[in-house]
Formats: structure tokens, C-alpha cells, sequence
């Protein structure tokens, strides 16, 4: 389908609710003009979101289940920490108000901003935390990003991304923790359009790439596999992953304000530009080679969850992504550290953009444990164990 970002071509269109438009090809809107997002979030909200007592008891029993787990250990769960505003909190919030003892892990691809690594630095001290700080062999990352930026994927960050979730993975299970704490949440980030991003666990996808584009063997790279994340981890080691902030009220500003007063912590001005990859990939990269503005999806989600209203969102989209010295400076920064020339930098621009169905991935596993299935015969717990795998694989 068409991605459509001129409000001048006629068939483009602009949620009633929220501001997502036709930009996103896949985005629906029903007979009242909202669309397809809004819609979801709003069924999430009314039949999956628990609020008031409901989330206090969930909040409660998960607690009470993880620090079960540590009792006797120096750590009862683990949590990274990018210094973004989302994990920053969690960190203060799993701490302080849920007396949890969190073994914090940041992942150093070697893209931090001073800025993210002083934020971290307060927040450790601050709240008497434990820091793990794993560095990721640098030529090792650079060859697999420049293999996805040669690969003409949106999503390059997914070998970032990726790295986050297997080291994590493999801390856990290297102190025997069972609990991980993740900052994600529906308030914040409820909307992502599922073609402008792809699942950054997909081992089959980053190495069908890198075989491709890649020049240098990857000896030390953390890596997850389809298995180890979704049989092997919950099943066998018994990894659970929680979302506390998903049980309280969460309003973003709010706790910027809260943070910056009680940690030190200080403002990126993006989502995720506690990275200074992710900052030029979301806010130059992405809108110029393949014409959509992450932006709409950050704001959409705070409209839908009574964050901000339409006509605020508008107004920060009025905002321009980059200052245009700002943007060159970064530019110039950013294709001498993945060793690009600036004309190998331009052709990469210039090449016409693919998904990730053009390269191999793992999105037919599901639907093949589906299959596997049907007409299987086995006795009643034998199928219960399998039905349980399968769903938590299938989600």
C-alpha cells in the first residue's frame, strides 16, 4: 500500500482522535474516522489495562512472587537501564516504593550520549543501586549496523536493540534470577505501526543480513534465539518478564518533572535519544529516506492515554526534526563512526528502501508450532505442556 504524507494528494487522511495518518499504508479508519491504532488501544484500555484495586493486588502478587524468588540471593530481579525516561523511573519505582533489590545491566553499544551517561551515573548513586555495564565489541557492532543501513531495512536499530535483550537474557540467567523488570508501558507507548519497525529478537533476520551485507565474523556479539527466548528462558530457567509501570498511573511529563527533582536526571528532548544513533536514525534517517515521523506514534500514544491533547501534538509536529547546522554536525558525526565515505553514505540514501519480508526472519515459526498442532494426539497433560509452550510463543 501507498504511503501518503502530502495533505495535499487526496487520499490522505488524519485520525479524528489521534494525529497517526495515512503515512502509516497499513492504518484503517472506521465510519467516525478513527483509526486502527485508537481503536486498539481503546479495547486494550477497557478489557486488559487493570486499574485501582485490581492493579494494586496484581502489583501485590507480583512482588510477593519475585522477591520469593530471591530469598538467600544478592539480587532478587534485573532491569536494565539506558537512562531513558522510562527505565530511569523503573529503576526509583522497583526500588524505592516496591522494595525490590534490582541488579541494574547497561548494554554499551557505543552510542551513549554524555548526557545518558551522566543521567545513569545519579540514578545508580542516587538510589545505592548495583551497575553492570556490559560493552559490546565495537567493530562487531559497527560491521552489523553498516550491514543494515546496506541492507535498506527501516529498522536499523534492531542491532542495537537486540543486544539490549540477549544480554539481559544471559545476566539473568547467570546470577539465577528469574524476574526481569521491564519499563515498557501502555501509556507512553501504546502505538507503533507495524511496518515501521520489526521485532529486534529475530536472530534468523539479523544474521540472514549480515551474511549478506556484513564483512567481519561476529565472535562476541550478544545474540537470542527464537528458542532460547521463548521455550528455553520461560520453561526451562523459569524467566518471567514484568511490567510494573503498566499497574500504576504513568504520565510522562509528570515524571520527568519527578525525576529531574529527585535524580538529577535531565532531558533528551526525542524518545530514545539517549542514544545519539537512535536520535539521527528516528529524526533524520527514517523521515527522509521512507517518509514517516516516529513522532506521530510517540504523541498518538500520550493523546490516547489523556497525556496531551490533538492540538498540542500538532503543535510540537510543527517543530522542525533537526536544526539544520545541528543536523549536519550529527550527519557528518555519525557516517565517519560506522566508517561510511559520504558518498557511500548518499548511495545508501538513495537505494530504493525494502521490508523486512526481503530478508529471511522468523515470523512463519508461529504459525508452523500452529500447525504442528493439528491432529496431534497425545495424552491430556502432554498437550496441556505443548498448548502452554505454544502460547507463549504465539503471544
Amino acid at each position: 500500500m501507498e504511503n501518503i504524507k502530502d495533505k495535499s494528494h487526496p487520499g490522505y487522511m488524519q485520525c479524528a482522535t489521534c494525529i497517526m495518518d495515512t503515512t502509516d499504508p497499513l492504518i484503517s479508519f472506521d465510519e467516525k474516522g478513527v483509526c486502527n491504532h485508537c481503536r486498539k488501544y481503546n479495547e486494550y484500555r477497557d478489557n486488559s489495562m487493570p486499574v485501582g484495586a485490581k492493579a494494586e493486588q496484581k502489583t501485590a502478587e507480583m512482588v510477593a512472587e519475585i522477591k520469593h524468588s530471591g530469598k538467600g540471593k544478592e539480587y532478587d530481579c534485573i532491569m536494565g537501564l539506558s537512562g531513558g525516561v522510562d527505565s530511569s523511573y523503573l529503576a526509583y519505582y522497583a526500588t524505592k516504593v516496591l522494595g525490590l533489590r534490582a541488579l541494574v545491566v547497561h548494554v554499551d553499544t557505543g552510542w551513549n550520549s554524555e548526557l545518558a551517561v551522566n543521567n545513569i551515573e545519579n540514578i545508580v548513586k542516587i538510589l545505592g543501586l548495583d551497575l553492570h555495564t556490559l560493552v559490546v565489541d565495537w567493530n562487531e557492532m559497527r560491521d552489523l549496523q553498516r550491514a543494515f543501513f546496506k541492507s535498506s531495512v527501516p529498522n536499523c536499530d534492531v542491532p542495537q536493540d537486540h543486544a539490549f535483550i540477549a544480554a539481559l537474557y544471559s545476566e539473568a540467567r547467570k546470577y539465577d534470577l528469574h524476574h526481569i523488570l521491564n519499563g515498557g508501558n501502555m501509556s507512553t507507548e501504546s502505538i507503533l505501526p507495524a511496518n515501521w519497525g520489526y521485532d529486534a529478537a529475530d536472530l534468523v533476520h539479523i544474521k540472514d543480513i549480515h551474511r549478506k551485507f556484513g564483512e567481519r565474523k561476529l565472535k562476541s556479539y550478544p545474540t537470542i534465539s527464537f528458542f532460547e527466548k521463548s521455550i528455553t528462558y520461560p520453561n526451562i530457567y523459569k524467566l518471567k518478564v514484568h511490567r510494573p509501570l503498566e499497574f500504576i498511573p504513568y504520565n510522562k511529563e509528570e515524571v520527568k518533572q519527578f525525576l529531574a527533582k529527585e535524580l538529577g536526571w535531565r532531558d533528551y528532548g526525542g524518545k530514545h535519544f539517549e542514544s545519539k544513533f537512535t536520535q539521527f536514525f528516528q529524526a533524520h534517517y527514517l523521515p527522509v529516506k521512507y517518509g514517516f515521523d516516529k513522532r506521530l506514534a510517540h504523541l498518538s500514544s500520550l493523546i490516547v492515554s489523556g497525556q496531551m491533547t490533538k492540538k498540542e501534538a500538532l503543535v510540537e509536529m510543527e517543530r522542525p526534526l533537526y536544526d539544520p547546522v545541528q543536523l549536519e554536525e550529527d550527519r557528518e558525526f555519525f557516517i565517519k563512526k560506522l566508517g561510511f565515505s559520504r558518498t557511500e553514505w548518499d548511495e545508501i540514501m538513495s537505494l530504493p528502501p525494502k521490508t523486512e519480508l526481503d530478508y529471511k526472519n522468523e515470523s512463519g515459526k508461529r504459525r508452523l508450532f500452529l500447525l504442528g498442532l493439528r491432529g496431534l494426539t497425545v495424552p491430556g497433560r502432554v498437550a496441556g505442556l505443548v498448548r502452554g509452550i505454544v502460547k507463549k510463543i504465539i503471544g
